[in-house]
C-alpha cells in the first residue's frame, strides 16, 4: 500500500502523454502557400508559392528556403479561422534579391491583438523566427508593412510558414465588411449659409457667385455693403456683375432667411492678384466619362450639382477634362474634322457644338465651368494641344466664359526635348509660366491648375509661374495594390509638402473617388460603386480638408446616393478645407500603422485628424505636447457635429481599421 500513490502517478502521467500525443497525431499541419493567394495583397508584384516576389528561389540572410510564400510591402492576408488552430509558424526578413536594400516589418494578429512584431527588419539581415499561440482565435492578420519608408525592395518572404490546425483548415478571406454608416445629420430647414469666408477676384473682371445654403427652398437673400458694381439676385442667391476696380477688401453680410428662421454670414470680397483664396471645390468629369464624354453629359452634371445639394454647401466648378477637342487621325467623324484653321484658335468636337452656350447654361445656375488642354501638340488621349497656340486659345477659353485652366503636361515632354527648350526646371517650369503669364492678362478670372504630376518639385515653384493649385503626385486612380487603398498612398505623400501651402497657392493629390467611379485602366467598362469601405471614404474625405486640398469630385455625381453625399457635403468637414487661414495640416505623428494630422484654424482652434492605417480597430492617442498645446481644450467630433467635452494633456478614441477620427480642438476660455 505504500507504493500506491507513485504508481498512480505513473498511470496518470502516462495517460497525460498518450493523450498529447493523440492531439499531436490529430493536428495538421497547413501551409500559408496552400490557402487562396489571391486574398493577399502585396504593393508591388503578385504573391508567389515557394518563391519570392520576383519568381526567383526564396532566401533570408544567404540561407535557402524551399517553401513559404514570396510577397511586397504593404501587404496584408486576412485568415479565418475555426477557434482550433493552434499556431502559427514561420522565418520572416526581406528576401536576398533585395540585396542590402529593402525595410519592412512582419505583424500577426490575432482577433485584434498583436500576437508578432519582428520589428524593422532590412536586407541582408537573417530570417527571424515567427511562433504565435493562436489558440480559440477566429481571425488572424497577416501584415508585411514598409516600415514607414517607401517600398521600394521590399522584397518580404514568409518562409516556411504553416498553421498548426486541430480542426478545420484555416480560409483566406476578403477584408472585413462595413456598414454604409452615415454619420453626417441631415440639414434642418432653417437657412445656414456655408462657403469660405473669404473670396479673390481681379479688379473689374466679370463676377459671379452662388451664396452656398442649406435650408428649405424657397429662399430669400440679401446682401449688405456689397459693392455698386455687383448685384444680387433675392431670389437665387446668385451674385454677378464686374469686380470693383479698386483694389483692397470689400466686407460683405449675406444674409438668407425662410419660415424656418435666418441666418446671416460675413464674406470678405479680396480684390487684387491672388484668385482661389480657399481651394477650388467642383466636379471633373474624367473617372467618370473619360473620352465619351459630352455637352449634354456637362449640362447634366450642373444640374445634379444643384440638385443634390453639392452647391448648397459650396461646390462650384462643373469641369471638363480631355476628350473635348477634335483629334488628328481620328476616324469617328465626330473628332475628325480640322482642329483649327490658319491662325485660328482650337476648336471643340461635334460632341460639343457650341462651347459659349455651354458655358453660359452652367453660369445660369450660379455655377463656374472649367476646361482642360496641354502645353504640348496633343494632348494626354492624343487630342488637340494649344503648342505653339497658347494666347489665341487662352483668349478663346475666356472669350467662351470659362473659369479654369487644367494643364497637363502630356506630350510637352518630347516637344521640349526636340526643341531644346530649356533643361531642368527651366524645360518644366517654361510653358507653365507662359501660360500663366497669358491667364492674368484676359478679361477673366481662370484659376489655374498645373497638372505635371509633382515634377521638379513643383510644390516649391508652382506659385511664381501662376498656378493656384499643383498636382504633387500621378494619377490616384491609377494608384492601385497594396495594403492601403492608393488614396492613402496618394495622401500620404502630398502631406509631405505642407508647408508649400497657402492662400491662392495648393498642393493638390487628385481628385474624390467615390460613389460609382469608372475603371482608368478600361475606360469603356461603366462605373461601379467604390470598394473603399466606409471608414475608408471618410479617411479619405478627412485627409483631403486637413490637407487643404481642391475638393474636385470624379465620381458619377449625377448617381449620388445618401452614403456618398453625407462623405461629400459635411458643412463642418469641409470647414476645415476652406478655413481662411489657408494652412495644410502637418503629419504629426507618421508610422506605419498611424497618422496624426494637426491643422491650425483662423479662429484660434486646431482640426485634427487620428487616422488608423493598421489592419484591425484599435484605440489610438494623442498628447498636448505632440500638437504644442497647453491646457484644456473643447473637442468636437466633426463628422457626427456633436460635442465631445473636454480633454487635457491626451485625447484617445478607438479608430476603425483604415478609419478617421476627426476633431476640432478649442481652447477653453
Amino acid at each position: 500500500m505504500a507504493h500506491r500513490p507513485m504508481v498512480l502517478s505513473v498511470v496518470l502521467a502516462t495517460a497525460l502523454v498518450s493523450a498529447q500525443g493523440a492531439a499531436s497525431e490529430a493536428a495538421e499541419t497547413v501551409p500559408l502557400s496552400a490557402l487562396d493567394l489571391s486574398k493577399m495583397s502585396a504593393g508591388f508584384c503578385e504573391p508567389q508559392v515557394d518563391r519570392n516576389c520576383i519568381e526567383k528561389p526564396m532566401a533570408i540572410g544567404g540561407k535557402r528556403f524551399a517553401h513559404g510564400v514570396g510577397t511586397h510591402a504593404n501587404s496584408a492576408m486576412h485568415v479565418c479561422l475555426d477557434g482550433r488552430t493552434e499556431r502559427f509558424t514561420a522565418r520572416v526578413g526581406v528576401d536576398d534579391s533585395a540585396g542590402n536594400n529593402g525595410s519592412v516589418r512582419f505583424k500577426v494578429y490575432a482577433d485584434g491583438r498583436k500576437r508578432f512584431d519582428s520589428g524593422v527588419m532590412r536586407g541582408g539581415q537573417s530570417a527571424k523566427r515567427v511562433d504565435v499561440d493562436l489558440a480559440g482565435a477566429k481571425r488572424a492578420v497577416l501584415i508585411v508593412t514598409s516600415a514607414g519608408d517607401n517600398i521600394r525592395f521590399d522584397h518580404a518572404d514568409w518562409a516556411e510558414a504553416e498553421f498548426v490546425v486541430a480542426g478545420n483548415r484555416p480560409e483566406a478571406v476578403d477584408r472585413p465588411k462595413e456598414k454604409r454608416t452615415i454619420l453626417t445629420p441631415k440639414p434642418g430647414p432653417e437657412p445656414h449659409i456655408h462657403g469660405p469666408a473669404v473670396y479673390g477676384c481681379r479688379p473689374g473682371r466679370p463676377f459671379l457667385y452662388r451664396i452656398p445654403c442649406t435650408g428649405k427652398r424657397p429662399l430669400g437673400f440679401a446682401a449688405e455693403n456689397l459693392p455698386a458694381s455687383l448685384r444680387l439676385d433675392e431670389e437665387t442667391g446668385i451674385i454677378t456683375g464686374r469686380a470693383p476696380k479698386a483694389r483692397g477688401k470689400y466686407a460683405v453680410t449675406l444674409r438668407a432667411s425662410n419660415g424656418a428662421g435666418r441666418d446671416e454670414r460675413r464674406l470678405t470680397l479680396v480684390v487684387g492678384d491672388t484668385l482661389a483664396l480657399t481651394p477650388p471645390m467642383g466636379w471633373n468629369h474624367w473617372y467618370t466619362w473619360y473620352n465619351r464624354i459630352t455637352a449634354e453629359d456637362v449640362r447634366k452634371a450642373a444640374d445634379a450639382m444643384i440638385a443634390s445639394g453639392m452647391a448648397d454647401v459650396g461646390y462650384q466648378y462643373v469641369n471638363i477634362d480631355d476628350c473635348w477637342m477634335m483629334k488628328p487621325g481620328a476616324k469617328d467623324p465626330n473628332l475628325a474634322a480640322e482642329t483649327r484653321g490658319p491662325d485660328e484658335p482650337i476648336r471643340s468636337n461635334k460632341h460639343f457644338p457650341d462651347m459659349k452656350a455651354l458655358a453660359d447654361y452652367v453660369h445660369t445656375r450660379g455655377l463656374k465651368i472649367g476646361l482642360y488642354t496641354s502645353p504640348g501638340p496633343r494632348t494626354c488621349a492624343g487630342y488637340e494641344g494649344t503648342w505653339q497656340h497658347e494666347r489665341i486659345d487662352a483668349k478663346q477659353f475666356a472669350d467662351w466664359g470659362f473659369d479654369f485652366l487644367k494643364y497637363d503636361w502630356c506630350s510637352y515632354g518630347r516637344v521640349a526635348k526636340k526643341h531644346n527648350l530649356g533643361e531642368g526646371l527651366e524645360r518644366l517650369q517654361r510653358p507653365y509660366r507662359k501660360m500663366g503669364t497669358i491667364l492674368q492678362s484676359l478679361d477673366r478670372d481662370i484659376v489655374y491648375n498645373l497638372c505635371q504630376y509633382g515634377m521638379g518639385n513643383v510644390w516649391e515653384w508652382g506659385a511664381e509661374v501662376g498656378g493656384n493649385c499643383w498636382r504633387t503626385t500621378g494619377d490616384l486612380g491609377l494608384r492601385s495594390g497594396g495594403r492601403l487603398p492608393g488614396a492613402f498612398h496618394i495622401g500620404l505623400a502630398n502631406a509631405q509638402h505642407w508647408k508649400y501651402a497657402r492662400p491662392g497657392a495648393w498642393n493638390d493629390p487628385d481628385y474624390i473617388l467615390i460613389g460609382y467611379v469608372g475603371n482608368a485602366r478600361r475606360h469603356d467598362e461603366p462605373p461601379q460603386m467604390t470598394p473603399l469601405t466606409p471608414s475608408e471614404q471618410y479617411a479619405y474625405m478627412s485627409m483631403w480638408c486637413l490637407m487643404a486640398a481642391p475638393l474636385i469630385y470624379s465620381g458619377d455625381i449625377t448617381r449620388l446616393d445618401d452614403f456618398t453625399l453625407n462623405v461629400l457635403c459635411n458643412p463642418e468637414v469641409i470647414a476645415v478645407d476652406q478655413d481662411p487661414l489657408g494652412r495644410q495640416a502637418r503629419p504629426v505623428v507618421r508610422t506605419d500603422e498611424t497618422l496624426v494630422l494637426a491643422k491650425p484654424m483662423a479662429d484660434g482652434s486646431l482640426a485634427l485628424g487620428l487616422f488608423n492605417l493598421a489592419e484591425v480597430a484599435r484605440e489610438m492617442a494623442v498628447t498636448w505636447e505632440q500638437l504644442d498645446l497647453e491646457g484644456p481644450h473643447r473637442v468636437r467630433d466633426l463628422w457626427r457635429q456633436k460635442d465631445l467635452g473636454e480633454a487635457d494633456g491626451r485625447y484617445a478614441a478607438t479608430v476603425n481599421r483604415h478609419g478617421v477620427m476627426l476633431l476640432r480642438l478649442w481652447p477653453k476660455k
